[in-house]
């Protein structure tokens, strides 16, 4: 892999990740772009205990334009975009519209392909394992940050989601505290240790689910299973084998074999209900599924707040799910979910996994 680092009209910061070395990147930003001027804030919850990112300026961010607009795609023809050069394999750069910013945090966007009518499910895995080894980067570099304790990679990708840029991309979200999801396992893990003299929860959970009717796919190092419990009609967890606390911590082993397995698992999300080819380009009987893929990191501030619990007892796993519970049908988090965070699942997960396994490559 060869990192190319460079900044782009307004100031931000662009990096450029190839699979070759003797790739040159030096085109400049030819944009007439003025400095990012942003507005966000972190209020904290008195009741609830969490924070909320206030970000007005978010308003006026490009909204679903038409595909030779893109601004993800690379700059050719004459057409500017947020990447100067005219093509690229992996590109991350500073979000131009960031919920998280200065004191704040820090919002990236991932880039992973030139291909605009692509999605991951159809990169190679040559280019899917880039994608990781950016991932891993970015989650070193931005953990050094003092303003950063948790780092979030993640995919939002539908319409149905409320993606408002069809290329395909991911984000980073790189937050000034603990996030509320986090500090609940973190808590979880915390009392699971007291509790049973010290066993690791997510050890438990992980042993239970490998020895259990929801493993939808395995691997030597990789496992992906639909949880006991899960929230959405169709939900897998896939973790590494071996329990490591963040991306960077996984062996050469684990980050060799992830492609294969978290390829394999996308495509599976993009037969689940019309039996189409994976991927978002043309073809299949329906839209490509739309979903969240959520990597799960162990926050980098201090966790003396969860008694006993440091960050090698955390779990680095990627929670990939779908707002879709049937086909043309989703699912709305409405008064349970939305108002008391009680999720009701229309799906039983025991038939969720044996559908992934049904729809196997």
């Amino acid at each position: 892999m060869k990192k190319t680092s460079t900044r782009l009209a307004d100031g931000r910061e662009l990096i450029y990740y190839d699979l070759r070395d003797d790739h040159v990147r030096d085109a400049v930003d030819r944009r007439p772009l003025e400095r990012t001027v942003t507005t966000s804030e972190i209020r904290r919850d008195p009741l609830l205990g969490d924070s909320v990112a206030v970000a007005s300026h978010r308003q006026g961010r490009t909204y679903h334009p038409p595909a030779d607009e893109c601004p993800l795609c690379p700059s050719r023809d004459g057409r500017l975009s947020e990447i100067p050069d005219s093509s690229y394999d992996v590109v991350v750069f500073e979000n131009r519209f960031p919920s998280l910013a200065g004191d704040s945090g820090r919002c990236e966007v991932v880039c992973f392909t030139s291909d605009h009518n692509a999605s991951f499910a159809d990169l190679s895995e040559e280019q899917a394992a880039l994608v990781l080894e950016a991932w891993a980067d970015r989650t070193s570099e931005l953990s050094h940050l003092p303003s950063v304790e948790q780092v979030f990679c993640f995919e939002n990708r539908g319409a149905e989601i409320g993606v408002t840029l069809g290329h395909p991309h991911g984000q980073i979200y790189a937050y000034p505290f603990t996030t509320p999801r986090t500090a609940l396992m973190l808590r979880s893990l915390a009392a699971h240790k007291e509790a049973t003299g010290g066993e690791n929860l997510f050890d438990a959970v992980l042993e239970r689910e490998l020895a259990g009717e929801r493993v939808v796919l395995e691997g030597e190092h990789w496992v992906a299973f639909v949880p006991h419990a899960a929230h959405w009609p169709y939900e897998a967890h896939l973790y590494p084998k071996r329990r490591v606390p963040d991306l960077l911590a996984l062996d050469e082993a684990a980050r060799t074999e992830f492609p294969k397995v978290y390829l394999e698992l996308l495509r599976r999300f993009d037969r689940i209900f019309d039996g189409g080819p994976a991927g978002g380009k043309a073809g299949g009987h329906g839209s490509p599924t739309p979903y969240i893929a959520a990597w799960h990191q162990a926050p980098f501030g201090q966790l003396a707040e969860f008694d006993g619990v440091n960050r090698d007892d955390f779990a680095l796993h990627l929670e990939l799910f779908t707002i879709r519970r049937t086909s043309g049908k989703l699912k709305f988090l409405a008064g349970s979910e939305s108002g008391m965070s009680v999720f009701i699942n229309d799906v039983p997960p025991e038939r969720a996994a044996e559908r992934l396994r049904e729809v196997a490559s």
